[in-house]
């Protein structure tokens, strides 16, 4: 057995985890793995991200032009992401660091690109203005209020990211609370509102494989690979699955600070580098045990409960308001709510309603802390590293409040379509999929260690999201290539 003190690794000529860019990893023990119940809490994150993206917005909005022919597309992307995501955590269970801090190892540009792809893709408020959408569809203000009430939303999420002692855990609090509301709707909706109509179309749409060209002609490029994005998480979120597993203390990741409050918590000013441990027999006892875990933790709260999310929500909108309808942005949830009001009583289509501005709130919170969290982890590893003013944790609330004060000014300025805002993010979310996909095969299989690497049926996996996302990037460029030059 291995001593629990920390070592230096091999000399950099010999080094497992590279160390040009990144300094190198110590050597330590792998902490005792937890049970279930402690480690559920980062899929969870990811989830309520999920579900306020695809599952109640853009598959629905899907469904609502062609019906249920896709949905087999959305099985894919969450079974997909599934696989990503767990490779995702695989990197940072073995050294506590973050997986974009892994790619910078292999190429130091890669956090600063990650940054610029992560920022471009998220800052645009539209699951926020969605929220404050569905809420005026409740509670019946005008939508000359929606920009201002959407803004201070956006002030009260900064708000409590910035009192929270330890970040992590409150946003986690908050997301186990927003996504049990959700789960007792999809519940409800299973055993009350889909009825054998419903599922027979569902049935249908899984075989249903002749009507395919056709109903990708009339969704577009951009809006489906945006869908195909976010059929789970989508883009950046998913990288920063490896920040809260970090933040949570799974595997490695108990070994290196947290992001805390600069007026409540204690700054840790430490670069964000990592650990590794030899693969003795107690070693990989404990990482089989850390790896069953977290697979288990992220198939029952990631992939069976997103992928029944979204089969619920495209087969209600179904029900509700049909194929074909030519409702734009959002007014295809204002009829979903107006026609389980006309089915089944007032009250239902209100909490419809209050469901999607829990769900779009929910998932506008995610994105605040995951961009916040992804841009302090690649500055304090790389260009600040060195720099003891700056520790993550100020940079991290520097970057949810400059997030904040561009969704204002983008509100302000008119551009206020929730729909829109989402397929301009959806669209790039998958552009960045393609590229990091590429990242984890080199990571995971090339940097470490083959006993804990990437391999087998799993590696199989990440040569598909490869070509999957890669596919319909190139038919997303081909499609704007042909707009832009007719």
């Amino acid at each position: 057995m291995t001593s629990s003190t920390p070592e230096r690794g091999p000399t950099s000529s010999e080094a497992e985890i590279p160390d040009k860019h990144v300094p190198a990893v110590e050597y330590t023990d792998l902490p005792e793995p937890l049970p279930m119940k402690k480690v559920l809490g980062p899929s969870v994150l990811l989830l309520a991200g999920a579900i306020g993206s695809g599952e109640y917005v853009l598959w629905p909005s899907i469904a609502s032009q062609v019906g249920l022919v896709l949905v087999w597309l959305t099985i894919l992307g969450v079974g997909t992401q599934y696989f990503l995501n767990m490779e995702i955590e695989r990197y940072t269970l073995a050294t506590g660091e973050t997986a974009v801090t892994g790619f910078t190892r292999l190429w130091k540009p890669w956090g600063i690109l990650f940054i610029f792809m992560g920022v471009l893709a998220w800052m645009w408020p539209g699951w926020a203005t969605g929220g404050t959408t569905t809420l005026s569809f409740a509670l019946g203000f005008s939508a000359d209020a929606i920009p201002y009430i959407t803004i201070g939303v956006l002030v009260l999420i900064g708000v409590v990211l910035t009192v929270s002692p330890v970040v992590y855990q409150t946003v986690e609090k908050i997301q186990f609370f927003m996504v049990t509301l959700i789960v007792l709707f999809i519940l409800y909706a299973i055993v009350t509102l889909l009825g054998f109509d419903g599922y027979k179309e569902l049935g249908k749409g899984f075989v249903a494989f002749d009507e395919i060209p056709d109903a990708v002609d009339t969704v577009g490029a951009a809006a489906l690979l945006g869908a195909i994005a976010f059929a789970g998480a989508g883009g950046v979120m998913n990288l920063v699955q490896s920040n809260w597993v970090r933040d949570k203390g799974l595997g490695m990741g108990a070994k290196l600070p947290k992001v805390v409050s600069p007026f409540t918590g204690e700054e840790v000013a430490k670069p964000t580098t990592g650990y590794f441990f030899h693969r003795d027999e107690e070693n990989m006892r404990r990482w089989n045990g850390w790896w069953r875990v977290a697979n288990r933790e992220q198939f029952w709260t990631f992939f069976v409960i997103g992928a029944a999310a979204l089969l619920v929500f495209m087969t209600l909108t179904f029900v509700t308001v049909g194929v074909g309808s030519d409702a734009e942005s959002f007014d295809f949830i204002d009829l979903q709510g107006q026609a389980l009001q006309d089915e089944q009583g007032a009250w239902l289509g209100t909490v419809f309603w209050l469901i999607g501005s829990v769900v779009l709130f929910s998932t506008n919170l995610t994105v605040v802390d995951m961009i916040g969290r992804l841009t302090a982890d690649a500055l304090k590893t790389t260009t600040l590293r060195d720099n003891d003013k700056w520790s993550e944790s100020r940079l991290y609330f520097i970057t949810v409040w400059a997030m904040i004060l561009f969704g204002s000014v983008i509100l302000l300025s008119g551009v206020d379509q929730p729909l829109v805002l989402l397929v301009i993010a959806a669209a790039l979310n998958g552009l960045v999929m393609f590229v990091y996909s590429i990242l984890l095969l080199q990571l995971n299989r090339g940097v470490l260690p083959r006993e804990i690497g990437l391999r087998g049926f799993r590696f199989g996996a990440i040569i598909w999201a490869v070509a999957f996302y890669g596919f319909f990037s190139v038919i997303l460029l081909i499609d704007q290539g042909k707009q832009l030059f007719g």
